[in-house]
């Protein structure tokens, strides 16, 4: 049985299993892109259970995937420019390719609608082009480029794709 769970700031232990499945997967899938000391940084910086939390805490929105028990994926978001922000979305390599990131997906959207934004954006690497190809896929639309400084010398050189949300302008 798959569902996804709604993470909330008094929940500890499923906020480290949830930091405990984010460095996993975020350090298979971007070494190989931008290099484990830039990774390993990133990591600490935006999935520790203190970088969670303190998300938690100024308003982002995280779910996990659960598969019977198992967490097998996530995503955060959060209001930005009037729209809603996907700030994390990944799925663990072994259970990609089976729907579950248009069932993610589709649950983004309808948070979006809720909150009655126009549009879902969000970030991602240049160099990342299965999950440019991935988003695109799901409808999203390359808006702009841009490189921003993340510390030590670090930056990320993304690009903005977004989806508009039906009945937006």
């Amino acid at each position: 049985m798959i569902n996804l769970l709604k993470l909330t700031g008094n929940m500890k232990e499923e906020i480290k299993k949830l930091s405990e499945l984010a460095s996993a997967v975020v350090k298979e899938h971007y070494d190989p892109i931008i290099g484990a000391e830039q990774n390993d940084y990133m990591i600490a910086m935006f999935q520790s259970p203190e970088a969670i939390l303190c998300q938690l805490q100024e308003g982002h929105i995280f779910y996990i995937l659960i598969e019977d028990g198992v967490y097998i994926g996530y995503f955060a978001c959060y209001e930005k420019e009037e729209k809603l922000y996907l700030d994390k979305f990944y799925i663990h390599k072994s259970c990609r390719g089976k729907g579950l990131g248009r069932y993610m997906m589709q649950k983004i959207i309808n948070i979006a609608k809720e909150k009655e934004y126009p549009a879902v954006f969000l970030n991602v690497n240049k160099n990342n082009t299965d999950s440019i190809a991935i988003y695109e896929k799901m409808g999203f639309k390359i808006i702009r480029s841009e490189k921003n400084p993340i510390g030590h010398g670090f930056y990320m050189d993304d690009y903005v794709l977004e989806l508009r949300i039906c009945g937006s302008d």
